[in-house]
Parts: structure tokens; sequence; C-alpha cells
């Protein structure tokens, strides 16, 4: 596949269990409205946040308006972790797809968890240069896929993220996700979604039902996702 094909394949960013518990042990709950911002691009970076339930998409919004969804976020996954490191104003902005419950620790209580257990601060580094490597990806899926390519690469990701192997090369993708979310992450327009998936739809290389996308020929889909 091309190198850019499943950019957003890491789609979650994770912690080993034990020591995602550790270090949240005394973290504070937060629960999240659908559609609430969590926080801004340029607010203050003071902490960072696990996802326990719900679910999160990380975005850029253009001097006009638009937005780009840079990745979603489940269960299990680190927000904002940027800021833990180097205390540096947030990078983009993060809204509730869905209601959310999340976990938040300061950056200083960040810093004395590390000081205790030095794998944490690893691990941590190990996930920042997966973000820059998914990043990298992201602009040269932008530079060089047609918009069928995007958009096609958009649901393979969605799938890597949240799908359920259904066998003879369909995936289920077990969240709702709306064709402009899926036109934001591919960085084209709803119109141009709407248009590609309702060909693949007659193709039978992709399915809806109540709100959930099934890729029906995952083979021919990753394939589209290198044009």
């Amino acid at each position: 596949m091309a190198p850019w094909a499943l950019a957003s394949a890491h789609i979650f960013s994770r912690l080993p269990e034990k020591l995602a518990n550790d270090l949240f042990a005394k973290s504070r709950l937060v629960k999240i409205a659908a559609d609430q911002t969590l926080f801004t691009a340029g607010d203050p970076g003071d902490g960072c946040y696990r996802v326990e339930s719900g679910l999160m998409k990380v975005s850029v919004i253009s001097p006009t308006g638009s937005e780009r969804i840079l990745a979603i976020f489940g269960p299990g996954s680190l927000i904002g972790e940027f800021a833990v490191i180097d205390g540096q104003p947030r990078s983009a902005t993060v809204t509730a797809v869905r209601e959310s419950l999340l976990r938040f620790i300061s950056r200083a209580a960040y810093q004395e968890f590390v000081q205790k257990h030095p794998e944490a601060r690893d691990h941590m580094m190990m996930m920042l240069i997966q973000r820059l490597r998914d990043t990298n990806n992201i602009v040269a899926a932008a530079s060089f896929l047609s918009t069928k390519g995007r958009v096609a690469l958009a649901l393979v990701g969605l799938a890597e993220a949240f799908g359920q192997d259904l066998g003879g090369g369909r995936s289920l993708i077990k969240q709702k996700i709306t064709q402009n979310e899926v036109a934001a992450m591919a960085g084209v327009a709803r119109e141009n979604v709407s248009r590609t998936l309702n060909e693949w739809m007659r193709q039978k290389l992709v399915s809806r039902t109540g709100g959930f996308y099934t890729i029906e020929n995952r083979k021919l889909i990753e394939a589209e996702a290198e044009t």
C-alpha cells in the first residue's frame, strides 16, 4: 500500500493499561456533552485527559471556519498529551462527538508520576513520535491522493480504529459517523463524500444500515486509498 494509506491506523493513543491506570489513579472526572468543546487551539496546556467512554474528535479550524478532523478518539485514548510534555498552549481543538466521560491529570501530577515511573516518559515519547508520523501521512495524503482516495483513506482509518471484522473482507465500523465527519477527516467537500459513497454503495463496496457504515470489500477500498 502507499505509505500514507493507513495514516489513521494509529487513531488511538494509548499507554499500557496498568501504567495508564496508575497515572490516572488520582485523576478528576470530567463529563462532557455531545458537541461540547473540551478545549480550543491556543488554550493553556494545563494537563491531559484519558477517554473513559464516548467519542472525541481532534480538529483544526481554518480562518474561513472550515474544519479538518485530524483524529477521532475512543475509550482508552489520551488527549492533550503534548501539554504535559512541553506546557505549551493547545495545538488543536477537541470536541465531543457524543456524550463522553474523561479523566484529567495536571501537568504537575504527570511530572511527579514520571519521576517515580520513568518508563511512562518512554511510552509517551513513542506515542508522540507516532502522532508525528500520522501527521506526516495526513499531509502526504492531502498532497497526492485523489478525492476518492482521501475518502477511502478516511473509511480505512475508521475501520482500523472502530472496525469489526465480519469475514470475507467485510468490516463494520462500530461508530455512527456522518458524511460531514467523513468529509472533515478526508479534507474534501461533503458533496464529494456523498457522491463517492453513493457510487460505492451502487457498486456494493460500501453499505450503510442504521447509521453504521460497512466496508463490503476492504481490499478494493484499500486499493482506492492508494490512488
